[in-house]
């Protein structure tokens, strides 16, 4: 296999008859020769290559047009031309797939609304080639961290039969005819079964078993929302941690953000120059400035309170018992703290049934991690390891103990304090990355009213 433009870019010293294959970005021509920018996708840079008019295969270049993949030999030799180091003096070209005149990327400057329409074709630009190529480091350094910590990775359901959030924002699988009688027996596993939208109670019995697991994979969201910050399909980081409280999950939350701040920082310079000069030219001073302190932690009471006195005018009431909206989020991480935070301690009303409830008997240890630009990228808490008091939970958000009988015999069967978070991977890679929509940084996006691919 012929080496990738990023270790060939990353030579000490010329090559001979070396070989490269990529897709030519731009072309220009003279009469004595041509000149060709052909990237591979291993990094940011392309190599230019420089084609003589005298060669046999030089025949070729009046096919080889913008997006056209090629094969080319010759010599990576010190390039006189300002900004690159070196360049390809081209032996033998070889045309492996044309691109006519309708290829669509033919100019620089297209809009990532616009490159949505072509979700195929928009890994090819400079933008979306470092979004994709952070989001692959990214997903390797979110396992490395949990691996260096003694983490098992679980697998857990993408069709499930129980609904972790309670929200009843599910995706129903069925094998059932439309416009047929509801009858589950006769569905395909018998009763009704959805997309997951989170993997944490099944996480929860691994957790039980292994200590300290997580799983990573793709969730689901019947949620009707168009904001720059929602999906219907995106990927969760959800570790679940046995013989840990609240306090101790904040911490984690906040070790693995830092911890991915710094991959982000020494794993991918090309990306984040990028980014920095072309997405948000604060990304680099805002990242360097996540690793410098402890987050801060408010509890859910002082946040409310604190945007009462803020003088600040929000689309949607403070009100205590209510849910913080992304304002209020964006308030308090950006122009409050002016960095990360994290909320803990919310109204049990507002809560999913599987919380633990605090002593206060208004509140649960649950937790938000919220970031500048952004506002919640983590959310979790304690779970409630009491056989009566989740009992009692479950009777009051209308859940049947018999179809979670086997959420219920983890408290009856060796029950153990035990907490975890999800860290929507999406709004990581925003937060790293400074792209402002959760659509583009995700190869193919799943909204309401699009699903294409």
């Amino acid at each position: 296999m012929p080496e990738t433009l990023r270790h060939i870019l990353a030579s000490e010293s010329p090559q001979s008859a070396i070989t490269v294959r990529g897709w030519v970005r731009t072309k220009r021509e003279s009469k004595s020769c041509a000149f060709l920018e052909v990237t591979d996708g291993s990094c940011f840079r392309g190599l230019q290559a420089v084609v003589d008019a005298t060669l046999p295969s030089a025949a070729l270049l009046s096919k080889v047009l913008t997006g056209a993949s090629v094969e080319i030999v010759g010599d990576l030799i010190e390039s006189p031309a300002a900004g690159q180091k070196w360049e390809l003096q081209a032996t033998e070209l070889r045309l492996l797939g044309e691109a006519d005149a309708s290829y669509p990327l033919q100019k620089k400057g297209h809009t990532p609304e616009f490159l949505r329409t072509i979700a195929h074709l928009r890994p090819r630009t400079n933008l979306f080639s470092n979004v994709f190529r952070v989001r692959s480091r990214m997903a390797y350094a979110v396992h490395r961290f949990f691996q260096e910590r003694g983490f098992f990775y679980v697998h857990t359901p993408i069709i499930t039969s129980s609904d972790c959030e309670g929200a009843g924002e599910l995706f129903r699988v069925t094998t059932l005819k439309q416009g047929s009688p509801e009858k589950p027996e006769e569905d395909f596993f018998g009763q009704p079964t959805y997309l997951t939208v989170s993997g944490q109670l099944q996480g929860e019995t691994f957790a039980c078993a292994l200590g300290n697991i997580y799983t990573f994979g793709p969730t689901f969201r019947a949620e009707n929302s168009n904001t720059a910050r929602h999906a219907a399909e995106f990927w969760m980081i959800e570790p679940e941690m046995a013989f840990c409280d609240l306090f101790a999950d904040m911490t984690m939350a906040e070790e693995q953000v830092k911890y991915l701040v710094d991959a982000m920082l020494t794993e991918c310079p090309e990306e984040l120059e990028f980014f920095n000069k072309f997405v948000d030219k604060e990304l680099v001073n805002r990242l360097k400035q996540t690793l410098e302190k402890p987050f801060e932690r408010i509890s859910y009471t002082d946040a409310v309170d604190l945007l009462l006195k803020s003088g600040k005018s929000f689309e949607h009431p403070v009100v205590w018992g209510e849910g913080l909206q992304t304002e209020h989020e964006r308030y308090i991480a950006e122009e409050h703290v002016k960095g990360p935070v994290t909320i803990y301690n919310y109204p049990k009303s507002i809560k999913p049934f599987y919380m633990r409830q605090n002593d206060d008997g208004k509140t649960v240890a649950a937790m938000d991690l919220l970031v500048p630009g952004i506002g919640e990228i983590i959310g979790g808490s304690q779970r409630e390891e009491r056989l009566d008091v989740l009992r009692a939970a479950m009777g009051h958000h209308g859940l049947s103990e018999e179809d979670y009988s086997w959420y219920v015999d983890l408290r009856r069967y060796g029950s153990v304090p035990h907490a975890g978070y999800g860290l929507g991977f999406e709004r990581l890679l925003m937060f790293v990355t400074g792209v402002s929509n959760i659509r583009d940084v995700i190869p193919f996006a799943r909204t309401p009213g699009h699903a294409a691919y």
